[in-house]
């Protein structure tokens, strides 16, 4: 179900142990990407009434994650024998290698690549894979028992797991994605799959800040570490600007965060996490201060653009909720102008606009896409003072050159959206790329 990336790596994959294999998307087949399919021998179901016919009548039916697990004829063909399965509950069955599972509401990513860096430093054959890096089941056939895989792990693709990995990682638990989920207590019970069926030798590695995370901690076997940005854990944290590694008795210092090239607090969680996930999997110290100390993140996370006549422009297109634009915004005290809007995903902005509010440094708002007037109202009724300023859905251009005109010398202009950008984009990318090849026109004195 679904043709995208993985389902090709699945048709691919599938097509290699002889199945009889059937493509179910709702593009007609002359718009799918068939390209590294060719010789593949598969029937196509296609177009907008593609589930019509039902799903019934198959041994196992693949789900890519952005099919609802629960959607009517899943359960539907289930009820008839069917079983249900995805690319990552394949992969969870056959990999050979010991995983290492990272999820959270924001800063997966983030985690997941720092993770797969110390463990290349630390001379470890690591994969990165899922949601970034390689496709899942391409890896197969070259893992052997010694590797270690490291999985940037979604709602979507946990919330029907039956395995969980060796090491589980579990940064901030916020709600996202309402407009796939029931409710909240689907969404957080998706993620407790990734501690809950951990064995007594595993691990699970949990943020002590917030307790959503903290509770995760009942539902595993494994052997339970935290990481924390404020105060002392069994695991890592952040003490007096000093990172420190309290596993098996012993106290390490890691470093500064001064030192840190990621900018805020917030990444002080991926950091410390990682710390700790690359520690357990075999990581020392020296490869750890190596490559946290010259890892500068990700493309479209707070991604430093550009300097134009003293302004700052920072890329936080991936910021797709509420939670990472508070965690961008609070890590500038500079006079900042802060791009904000794009699609509606259910979310709700007020208690983000109570944030903003407070925020001194925070000048102007620039509202965008068909979520705008939503977060406008929470900006009022928090009593936002600054200046907000409505450009709907206007080009990137003329976003990024108001925002120039309405910041001063020495400030800071931060695209962090806290929604989606279906509205205006294909993507959160391509949000992202617009907004640096609009900076990037951006003339010095004019």
């Amino acid at each position: 179900m679904g043709l995208g990336l993985e389902g090709k790596d699945l048709v691919k994959f599938l097509s290699r142990q002889e199945a009889l294999v059937t493509i179910f998307d709702q593009k007609e087949k002359q718009e799918l990407d068939l390209k590294g399919l060719e010789g593949v021998k598969a029937k196509f179901v296609c177009g907008k009434e593609y589930l019509s016919a039902g799903l019934d009548g198959f041994g196992v039916v693949f789900r890519s994650p952005g099919f609802y697990r629960y959607l009517v004829q899943l359960i539907e063909a289930e009820k008839k024998g069917v079983q249900i399965s995805s690319a990552t509950k394949l992969f969870f069955e056959l990999c050979p290698a010991k995983i290492i599972g990272v999820t959270g509401t924001k800063g997966k990513g983030t985690t997941a690549t720092l993770i797969h860096k110390i463990l290349k430093a630390a001379g470890k054959t690591a994969f990165l894979a899922g949601n970034i890096g390689k496709p899942l089941l391409e890896l197969l056939p070259r893992l052997k028992k010694e590797d270690l895989v490291v999985l940037e792990l979604s709602s979507f693709q946990l919330i029907d797991l039956a395995k969980s990995p060796q090491i589980a990682v579990v940064l901030n638990v916020t709600l996202d994605h309402l407009d796939w989920h029931r409710d909240r207590g689907e969404y957080l019970k998706s993620k407790i799959q990734i501690v809950k069926y951990q064995g007594k030798g595993d691990s699970a590695i949990l943020n002590a800040d917030y307790s959503a995370p903290r509770g995760f901690a009942k539902y595993s076997k494994g052997e339970i570490f935290y990481f924390s940005k404020r105060k002392k854990v069994k695991g890592c944290y952040v003490d007096k600007g000093r990172i420190f590694l309290e596993v098996k008795g012993e106290k390490l210092e890691v470093g500064r965060v001064a030192d840190l090239h990621l900018r805020g607090e917030h990444n002080w969680e991926n950091v410390t996490a990682a710390i700790c996930a690359s520690y357990l999997a075999g990581a020392d110290i020296p490869a750890i201060k190596k490559a946290v100390f010259s890892f500068k993140g990700l493309e479209h996370r707070l991604e430093l653009v550009r300097h134009v006549e003293a302004v700052a422009f920072y890329n936080d297109s991936f910021a797709t909720n509420p939670q990472p634009t508070i965690a961008a915004i609070n890590s500038f005290s500079e006079p900042a102008t802060l791009i904000l809007g794009g699609s509606d995903k259910g979310l709700n902005y007020d208690g983000m606009a109570k944030v903003l509010a407070k925020k001194k440094n925070l000048r102007t708002v620039i509202l965008i896409g068909e979520i705008a007037g939503k977060i406008k109202k929470s900006l009022y009724k928090a009593g936002f003072k600054g200046k907000i300023i409505g450009l709907g859905k206007a080009e990137m251009k003329r976003i990024v050159k108001t925002s120039f005109c309405e910041t001063p010398k020495g400030g800071v202009v931060l695209l962090s959206p806290a929604s989606a950008s279906f509205d205006m984009f294909k993507d959160y990318k391509d949000r992202g790329n617009q907004f640096k090849e609009a900076v990037a026109l951006l003339k010095e004195n004019g």
